[in-house]
């Protein structure tokens, strides 16, 4: 098939080399002219296992090409994906003007049929704007599906190329049945092609985003009870985990979820709630519990250090919101930063994959924070150790050198990868979250 793809962030960029590297034809268009340079040497901007490699393969074989031509794209491709930025408000309101101004201005070039994919995340009843606005300047046919994507980031080119789910959001028989086609080939294994209205799959994507944030806070919440009455959250983790109905997944307690996601579509939901009347208290305590929980690791370090860490260093590994991306949107890292630096502190830091972006787009607000070049050195002098991304490089400790660097041995652990009895066995003061 002729694919477009408008916008080539991290949607766009992931979906338009996958569906070229199963032999589409793949116009990705973006209106950055040095991006779309440096997308066309092979370099995919962002981080992300397996996604360089996959691009340079189809630049090679012809599949996949980049313009700044939003008439090239529209003209050349059959079927054409949205997937613009769809940034909050502060209220939790979502800005849809990328994506309603990029369909008004592709409506005058509109030249045949086409099918117009709602890729990015958009409140419940966007496909019937992009439809009326689209329908107001063209007399073109077209239809206009919503097909939100559930990719993880630091796996999204398996999760793309072998997807659980695709869900589609359509009433028109053509649109669907050409949908169905284009991802047959992802799903050779087994079918897995979920087909309803469109109003039904914008909301699939807020629901399911939801639910997984809500698993999160509640183990958080969890965690912090466990520590009160003495218990053992991962003790308690492996018993609810092993129950089928409940799985193992999004179980594990932490300093907060980030990312690009569940945040803004928690608020987003909520948001959606409020315009329509309906109170979801259930979203408003999951956004409340993630911004408390956030803070749960400064809280200890005061309480050790006796609400006083003026002039103290603390040692931050991990700055990404996840491990296997450089994305620091909503990272949790960045408000345990702010918050320590507000109390006097001194932060050295270390990413394996996400040091140049904290330079670059947060090197004057932290100016003070000290990035290295790898997780040891970072610890020289240091008056504790912070985990707060759990890097699979940070699982096993050279316990040794930690002897020999740190000023206090002392390990504020923000996932549980370690165990507090070896931990402590090597004279090291442990504290984890509901320990």
């Amino acid at each position: 098939m002729k694919l477009g793809i408008i916008g080539t962030g991290y949607v766009g960029l992931v979906s338009g080399v996958c569906f070229a590297e199963n032999g589409n034809n793949v116009i990705c268009m973006d209106l950055d002219a040095k991006k779309i340079e440096r997308l066309k040497k092979g370099d995919p901007v962002i981080y992300e296992p397996g996604l360089e490699e996959l691009l340079e393969k189809n630049i090679a074989e012809g599949r996949v090409e980049f313009t700044t031509s939003l008439k090239d794209v529209v003209q050349k491709t059959d079927v054409i994906f949205l997937c613009l930025p769809t940034p909050p408000y502060e209220d939790g309101s979502v800005d849809l003007r990328h994506v309603l101004d990029v369909a008004g201005n592709m409506a005058k070039y509109i030249n045949g049929y086409k099918v117009i994919v709602s890729k990015s995340t958009v409140p419940v009843g966007t496909c019937d704007e992009i439809r009326k606005l689209i329908a107001s300047k063209t007399k073109k046919k077209f239809d206009v599906v919503s097909n939100p994507e559930f990719l993880k980031e630091g796996a999204a080119v398996p999760d793309f190329m072998s997807p659980d789910r695709v869900v589609v959001g359509t009433k028109s028989k053509k649109a669907a049945k050409i949908m169905q086609e284009l991802y047959s080939s992802f799903m050779r294994v087994s079918e897995r092609f979920i087909l309803m209205d469109e109003r039904s799959s914008e909301l699939t994507k807020y629901a399911a985003n939801s639910m997984l944030a809500l698993r999160i806070s509640f183990m958080n919440e969890l965690a912090n009870l466990s520590g009160i009455v003495k218990a053992d959250i991962n003790n308690i983790r492996r018993g609810i985990g092993s129950d089928p109905r409940i799985g193992s997944s999004f179980l594990f307690p932490g300093v907060g979820y980030g990312g690009s996601c569940f945040p803004k579509d928690v608020k987003g939901l909520l948001n959606t709630s409020k315009e329509k009347g309906y109170d979801f208290k259930i979203l408003k305590a999951i956004d409340e519990i993630n911004n408390r929980q956030k803070l749960i690791m400064v809280d200890k370090i005061l309480a050790h250090n006796k609400n006083n860490i003026k002039g103290k260093t603390f040692t931050v590994w991990g700055l990404s919101y996840k491990p296997r991306t450089d994305d620091l949107r909503e990272a949790p890292a960045l408000t345990i930063i702010e918050r320590l630096l507000e109390h006097g502190a001194k932060i050295n830091a270390y990413d394996p994959v996400a040091n140049d972006n904290f330079k670059m787009l947060y090197g004057k607000k932290f100016n003070k924070v000290k990035i290295y070049k790898d997780n040891y050195s970072a610890l020289k002098n240091s008056d504790g150790l912070l985990l707060v991304t759990e890097w699979n490089e940070f699982r096993k400790l050279d316990i040794d050198k930690l002897k020999k660097l740190m000023k206090q041995r002392v390990i504020f652990d923000g996932r549980n990868i370690y165990d507090p009895k070896f931990v402590r066995a090597n004279g090291f003061k442990y504290f984890g979250i509901g320990f």
